[in-house]
């Protein structure tokens, strides 16, 4: 199958499905608001309820507003991007996946797919660690252990399993039910932000504004704060995923802008109004979840809890989420062609069923590596975060090159490029080396669809070199790992 055209034409306003190629009509479409709620569902998990300490750690004040005016150049431009690319591409469907097969052919369309996909299988793991580190800090009588234990690791099995036994029940079910969580898990940060900020105090804040020597320069600690933000935003492009099953491709870039918006303003105030109550220094010593301690200050020992519950409530719709999420892409490029036609199966409520059990599979054997790795879950969210960021960085490329008939999305894919490739840099060499790993058995895959289709496995002697050094970086990251220089329990 050719690569999706592109029209300039803008979307017609009412109910018209995004859909192309040969694709089967879908019966399940998704409105604005269960779009919207997918952008803040799969957003916000997890990272929140850590984002007073991780950000506090590194910076003071000052260069943590800094680096939130920074990240909201940066994130709004990719929302936009992807706005603007819903409009200006109505045709291309599967999101990070579809824009960088339609802006550089197969093979590169296909790694976009392999790494976002991966990097949601192991981000779902890692939130199926926490979910089960949240129960045991509630029940600690489960003896459930830290989530990264043998019977944690048993427990999130049966987690992972309930949550395909959902998505099975089709997209729109699903969607439903993460539209309910979502509502649910935006009311217990709801009321931190509105009892913190009434416990507000300005010469707290103030305190240590630039923070002390051991914090270092301004630019250090504005870099720390980014990387932070990074994970947190992680889902911006999740309505354009499900671009192809939505009721209006309009609908796609609405949803983008209204989740961003809303949690950018809702991490902004969590931040921020934390370094009020509690003085920086203080604030980067605090156990994770953090915002339980902060909380636990302004109202006694039940706020603790309440963030404990947010946190269950939270991370639990985050993972429904990104179970769609992960489903959805390899689901989106099978139809395409571009991965092995299996991934493509549906059962009779058009779920899709092939990718949802290839997908969990694959997640229940990150869970059991991962009681190989001395801190599960922060090696885990890395490692998804950094192998995403490629993906992003194609994304923007795709934008600044559609761009030549826009100046609007020449500007915002210029933005987004310069910040995903900070993003990249930012993410460090390690977890760069790492995410080889993670991208080098998809060319196996690659090849096996392209035979099938009767196609040579690379169209030029560029997907030749980048396949090349692929390998190449894979080779150094084992050989730096059998040397003991890469230590996965130190990660």
């Amino acid at each position: 199958m050719s690569t999706p055209s592109i029209v300039s034409a803008p979307p017609s306003r009412e109910r018209t499905p995004a859909v192309s190629g040969t694709w089967a009509p879908l019966r399940q479409r998704l409105s604005l608001g269960a779009l919207t709620s997918l952008v803040i569902g799969s957003m916000i998990g997890s990272g929140v309820f850590s984002l007073p300490q991780n950000m506090a750690a590194g910076a003071g004040a000052g260069a943590i507003l800094i680096g939130w005016g920074i990240t909201a150049l940066g994130m709004l431009s990719l929302a936009m991007m992807f706005l603007q690319l819903a409009q200006a591409a109505p045709g291309v469907t599967g999101g990070v996946y579809g824009y960088a097969r339609a802006g550089f052919g197969d093979f590169v369309g296909f790694q976009s797919a392999w790494g976002y996909w991966l990097s949601a299988l192991i981000g779902n793991a890692g939130y199926l660690v926490v979910i089960v580190a949240a129960v045991s800090n509630l029940l600690p009588a489960a003896g459930l252990g830290a989530g990264d234990t043998a019977v944690g690791v048993a427990a999130a099995s049966v987690l992972l399993w309930g949550y395909n036994a959902l998505a099975l029940r089709g997209v729109r079910t699903a969607a439903a039910v993460n539209t309910l969580v979502t509502l649910s898990k935006l009311v217990p940060l709801l009321m931190f932000v509105v009892l913190v900020g009434v416990a507000f105090k300005a010469p707290t804040f103030s305190l240590s504004m630039w923070g002390d020597a051991k914090l270092g320069p301004v630019f250090d600690q504005v870099r720390s704060t980014m990387l932070v933000t990074v994970w947190a935003f992680i889902g911006i492009e999740g309505a354009s995923v499900f671009s192809a099953r939505a009721r209006s491709a309009g609908d796609v870039g609405r949803a983008t802008m209204l989740g961003f918006g809303a949690t950018f303003l809702l991490y902004m105030a969590i931040t921020l109004l934390s370094l009020g109550v509690v003085p920086q220094a203080e604030l980067a010593q605090m156990a994770n979840p953090s915002m339980a301690g902060v909380l636990q200050k302004v109202v006694g020992p039940w706020g603790a809890v309440l963030v404990n519950i947010g946190l269950l409530v939270s991370v639990g719709g985050a993972m429904l989420a990104w179970t769609m999420l992960a489903a959805e892409v390899p689901y989106s490029a099978a139809k395409e062609e571009v991965f092995p036609g299996g991934f493509g199966g549906e059962n009779r409520r058009q779920a899709p069923a092939a990718a949802l059990w290839w997908s969990n599979g694959i997640v229940q054997a990150v869970l059991l590596l991962s009681l190989l790795a001395g801190n599960a879950y922060l090696a885990l969210i890395k490692l998804a975060t950094s192998t995403i960021l490629l993906p992003y960085l194609v994304c923007a490329l795709f934008a600044l090159r559609r761009g030549a008939g826009s100046r609007a999305l020449l500007l915002t894919g210029a933005v987004a490029t310069v910040y995903s490739a900070w993003l990249v840099y930012a993410a460090g060499p390690v977890y760069l080396l790492l995410t080889a790993l993670v991208y080098v058995p998809g060319l196996a895959v690659h090849a096996l669809a392209r035979r099938r289709r009767g196609l040579p496995v690379y169209a030029g002697a560029g997907e030749q070199v980048v396949a090349v050094l692929l390998l190449a970086a894979a080779f150094v990251t084992l050989w730096l790992i059998a040397g003991g220089v890469l230590d996965l329990q130190k990660l």
